[in-house]
């Protein structure tokens, strides 16, 4: 059985692949159960060196990966290419850490013993990553699990399974033995990953996707009490203040907003503006939006196509309520004469407080801009969500966008800046947003459990 991968900016076949199932879904637990003795007794300097390894082959083959993931996922080769420097840094950094596992050692307070604190990998890791950053939602996993010393079975999305095959040939390339690592591509996700969830062997889930699905592998989890990281949908708010640099806010919300065509768990949703400036603001930002080029990879345009066709129609439909609710669309993109599913990047102005389209995930090219005057009133609209990933505050006031910050409900808040994601930093949010944290030593934790040795010391 195999499935095929389509560009969503030409709508042509990409290739062709393997459509695994159940069976296959178990053998790849036996080969990860097989080699996890073997893999968690090397050495960590021997992983941190395949890692790094791992990270030099990545660039070195960084524009036949940003081709690959263009193809697959349509977005720019820009944003491509970026996406694959920032998917191996994660290589890297875990190579990093990989040599300072940690511990502790000390005197207990009665006496007459010493506490010994290791950490030990986990165990067989399933890894579940989404079709919107292809490469790198599977090196912030495979990075930390090797690194403990996990081995890992893993599921990319059917839309993107290319560039996971491609990761998974250069970590052979770089050294790593035969089934610490395998990918299994398939249509069947449920299947594949409740047989991963039923197999005692599996002691560890890290999933990146919607919240809906993740609460669903969060119930089978607690079945068998499976170790589970969830990494899950967001809708962060853009503040801008009235003491704002108009023009690094204009460029942060670019950023923000249109990186990989607002199909991001981090992308702005929201953007509150302060009464004072948004005239300002909205004509600035929408003449840059303007400017924005819609179409394939290949014709070198800045923002490419949403990921299907029911993508396409939820944005539209998204639009579309905003605008009957009062909402009034100020600037646009032009639109390419292309088959793929594009949608014009849009700003929506006038757009009232409980508009439905500030309470979900646009996951789209679209700015829905609304203004407030009262901060203690603009914090209860931005927190008053049930997602609490990332959110932005702009101000010239470093003291008063740290106490914004702050006050806001999210694991991670950009500062005058447009981009939150970086791999030495833990990435995560609270809420409905997720459990644990990617990136940082606490990802390296996540594939850990802590064990400590009470030993006998006499006085």
């Amino acid at each position: 059985m195999t499935f095929e991968v389509v560009d969503p900016a030409t709508l042509s076949v990409v290739a062709t692949v393997e459509d695994m199932g159940v069976a296959d879904a178990t053998k790849a637990v036996d080969a990860a159960a097989g080699a996890f003795r073997s893999w968690s007794r090397t050495p960590p300097r021997r992983r941190s060196e395949i890692l790094h390894r791992a990270f030099e082959l990545m660039i070195r083959d960084r524009a036949s990966l940003a081709e690959l993931i263009s193809r697959e996922n349509g977005k720019s080769l820009t944003d491509a290419a970026g996406e694959v420097t920032y998917a191996a840094e994660f290589f890297r950094w875990f190579a990093e850490e990989a040599v300072r596992p940690g511990g502790d050692f000390g005197e207990s307070p009665a006496g007459g013993t010493r506490t010994l604190v290791t950490h030990r990998p986990v165990g067989v890791a399933a890894l579940v990553t989404p079709w919107n950053f292809p490469a790198a939602m599977i090196t912030r996993k495979i990075g930390p699990a090797l690194a403990a010393g996990c081995t890992a079975v893993v599921k990319p999305a059917a839309e993107t399974p290319l560039t996971a095959l491609a990761i998974a040939e250069l970590l052979t390339e770089a050294g790593l033995p035969d089934g610490v690592v395998t990918v299994v591509t398939t249509t069947d996700s449920s299947g594949v990953v409740g047989v991963w969830l039923n197999d005692e062997r599996v002691r560890k889930i890290s999933f990146t996707g919607s919240t809906a699905v993740g609460r669903v592998l969060l119930r089978h989890a607690a079945d068998r009490v499976v170790n589970s990281s969830m990494e899950l949908g967001g809708n962060a708010p853009f503040i801008v203040a009235d003491d704002a640099d108009l023009d690094a806010a204009v460029a942060g919300a670019m950023i923000a907003k249109f990186r990989n065509g607002g199909q991001a768990c981090t992308a702005a949703n929201r953007f509150y503006v302060h009464t004072s400036i948004a005239s300002a603001f909205v004509a600035r930002f929408g003449a840059a939006v303007e400017k924005l080029t819609v179409g394939p990879a290949s014709d070198g345009a800045a923002i490419g196509p949403l990921i299907s066709a029911a993508a396409l129609r939820r944005v539209t439909r998204t639009v579309d309520e905003a605008v009957a609710a009062g909402a009034r669309i100020s600037h646009r993109a032009a639109l390419p004469d292309a088959p793929g599913h594009f949608y014009p990047p849009t700003v929506l102005v006038d757009v009232p407080a409980d508009a439905p389209i500030l309470a979900e995930e646009i996951f789209g090219p679209v700015a829905a801009i609304t203004t407030w005057s009262d901060e203690d009133e603009l914090l209860e609209l931005v927190n008053d969500s049930e997602y609490g990933l990332a959110a932005y505050v702009f101000s010239g006031d470093l003291a008063r966008a740290l106490r914004l910050g702050e006050a806001i409900d999210a694991g991670m808040v950009g500062i005058n800046r447009g981009l939150v994601s970086d791999p030495s930093a833990p990435f995560g949010g609270v809420k409905q947003s997720g459990l644990g944290r990617e990136g940082a030593r606490e990802g390296l934790r996540e594939f850990q459990e802590t064990q400590y040795l009470s030993v006998d010391w006499p006085a």
